[in-house]
């Protein structure tokens, strides 16, 4: 490339940050599975998930919780929790990791405190030396506010059959919206219900920002991020945190291809004579748990924080070149 091509570039990058766009270098979306079926066909794709000895979220289930996060090609890592799974008990607590791999038909985990587990069809069984401390088969939690009909006097964002309440209304996979889109109308205050699929990509690292990554941005300036961070410690940037501002009180992600959902409380910041005189608020649900309560944005999160705030504004899908899907999004304002 010569100099005066990379000084032209250089230019369009400025004017456009200077304009507000907000640049995303797109990840390759590499061995992303968006189809439950097609992830089927990975024999590791019925072996990762949760075990627990109930499948609901919100109630205490006692004994242990396993999350199982495939790493492609047979191999594993999981999250041993003692209480229960995050949600149902393990509210954000330590967890003992374990790793291990599929031979014979037999997955094999173990954890450098003399745990092991394993998995044989649908069924988890977790020891320590001679102790049996579980037997639990694989359970699909939902979330409680999964198919959630819209309030009265609520917005159809995207109910399925369309997507023209958004700027690039083509973006469909089926009957399901894709990422990278932005709501045709501005907002105040509001309440919003949303359903999103992140994709199965089992040879991405745990914890990469490459593996299922959008979010939900709020006026251009307020992230909710979304990402597979399934079996994980729950960061700054991991899914449910206002990115890089604040992570969830709780890691509430599910398995990868599993509907997830988010109802969030947004109040904007309130402005007189051109100055703040009231910071943002936002209380967010993450798949039926709270995750943020009534929490203070004192600015935009991540690359938001430098942007101007305002009384009012769209909601952005991110595109960050994962196959992320979304449905039944709708939006009452207060």
């Amino acid at each position: 490339m010569t100099h005066l091509k990379i000084k032209f570039k250089m230019k369009i990058s400025a004017a456009l940050l200077l304009a507000g766009v907000h640049i995303l270098h797109a990840a390759k979306p590499g061995n992303a599975s968006t189809d439950p079926k097609e992830a089927a066909k990975d024999p590791d794709f019925a072996i990762q998930g949760e075990y627990a000895a109930s499948p609901a979220i919100g109630k205490g289930s006692g004994g242990y919780g396993l999350q199982v996060v495939a790493l492609g090609d047979g191999k594993f890592q999981a999250a041993l929790y003692n209480e229960g799974l995050p949600g149902s008990g393990a509210e954000n607590k330590e967890f003992v990791l374990l790793n291990g791999e599929t031979k014979d038909g037999r997955t094999t985990l173990k954890a450098s405190g003399g745990e092991t587990v394993v998995i044989s069809g649908n069924t988890a069984t977790g020891t320590k030396g001679d102790e049996k401390l579980f037997v639990y088969d694989r359970v699909n939690r939902k979330s409680p506010t999964l198919g959630k009909k819209p309030s009265k006097g609520a917005k159809i964002l995207f109910g399925g059959k369309g997507a023209d309440r958004f700027s690039d209304g083509k973006k469909l996979d089926g009957e399901l919206l894709k990422e990278g889109v932005v709501s045709m109308d501005s907002f105040g205050d509001f309440t919003l219900h949303l359903e999103f699929r992140t994709p199965y990509k089992p040879k991405t690292k745990p914890g990469s920002q490459d593996r299922g990554n959008s979010g939900v941005y709020i006026f251009n300036n307020y992230e909710t991020q979304i990402l597979d961070s399934f079996g994980i410690k729950g960061e700054f940037n991991f899914c449910g945190a206002l990115y890089r501002n604040k992570p969830p009180a709780v890691n509430m992600c599910l398995p990868p291809l599993t509907w997830q959902t988010y109802d969030i409380e947004f109040t904007t910041p309130r402005f007189k004579d051109g100055k703040k005189v009231k910071n943002a608020r936002i209380t967010t649900r993450h798949n039926g748990v709270v995750i943020h309560d009534d929490y203070e944005l004192h600015k935009g999160t991540g690359a938001g924080g430098g942007r101007p705030e305002k009384e009012k504004g769209q909601i952005h899908l991110q595109g960050h070149g994962n196959p992320v899907r979304f449905q039944n999004i709708w939006l009452v304002e207060k």
